[in-house]
């Protein structure tokens, strides 16, 4: 007679099937997050630049819709140098040191040096870093630098010119300096913050382009 061969079960234990786990899984899973944090560190420095773009903002309307608004009651309704776009003359800035007191000036003096100095520095700092993210062309973006670059310079050149129109013996030459700087910064301003604009509007055409293409082969 044929012997009998007693068949046993061989159990395995957990860490058996652990082991067998096949590397591929590990890699899948690794994958996501590192894209993941990729995404996460693309996007952190632009909502700091979207931050940094607000405050411009707020400071543009504290400092020229507001306070500088606010100087006309201090002048008999006359407007500030800084906000005369087209420049001013030698009658213009007379009428404002007749109308003004040590008081008025010294409240003026008083936002060029916080308002004043800080909204042109916000700006060309955020606006540069802004540039940085959305021009990939280190040339094209060399040139995009030069209008905040030059608002800087100009609008905290002009809070020192004119300062030095209330302060100091008034002279034409003094006047045309100080109305020169107040039309350029004025100028490269509007550049500054239609080259935002544009950029931003270009970026989100063709962000939006993009999804609408993604929809399109979806649903064929």
């Amino acid at each position: 007679m044929a012997k009998q061969v007693k068949k046993t079960k061989e159990y395995r234990k957990p860490g058996h099937f652990n082991n067998q786990q096949p590397a591929s899984s590990d890699a899948a899973v690794a994958r996501p997050t590192t894209k993941i944090d990729s995404q996460e560190n693309k996007s952190n420095p632009m909502i700091l630049i979207s931050v940094g773009l607000v405050v411009c903002l707020a400071l543009f309307t504290y400092y020229h819709l507001l306070t500088m608004f606010q100087m006309k009651d201090l002048s008999d309704a006359l407007p500030m140098p800084d906000q005369r776009i087209f420049g001013y003359t030698v009658a213009d800035i007379e009428a404002l040191r007749g109308a003004m007191d040590s008081d008025a000036v010294g409240q003026l003096n008083y936002l060029h040096k916080t308002a004043g100095f800080l909204f042109p520095m916000f700006t060309a700092v955020f606006s540069m870093l802004l540039f940085i993210r959305w021009i990939p062309n280190r040339q094209t973006r060399w040139l995009a630098w030069l209008a905040p670059l030059g608002f800087a310079v100009a609008d905290i050149w002009e809070n020192f010119a004119i300062d030095a129109l209330f302060n100091h013996d008034l002279s034409a030459g003094a006047v045309l300096l100080a109305s020169i700087l107040t039309t350029v910064r004025w100028a490269l301003l509007i550049i500054t913050a239609g080259l935002v604009v544009g950029l931003g509007a270009v970026r989100a055409n063709r962000g939006l382009k993009r999804k609408m293409l993604a929809i399109r082969e979806g649903t064929s």
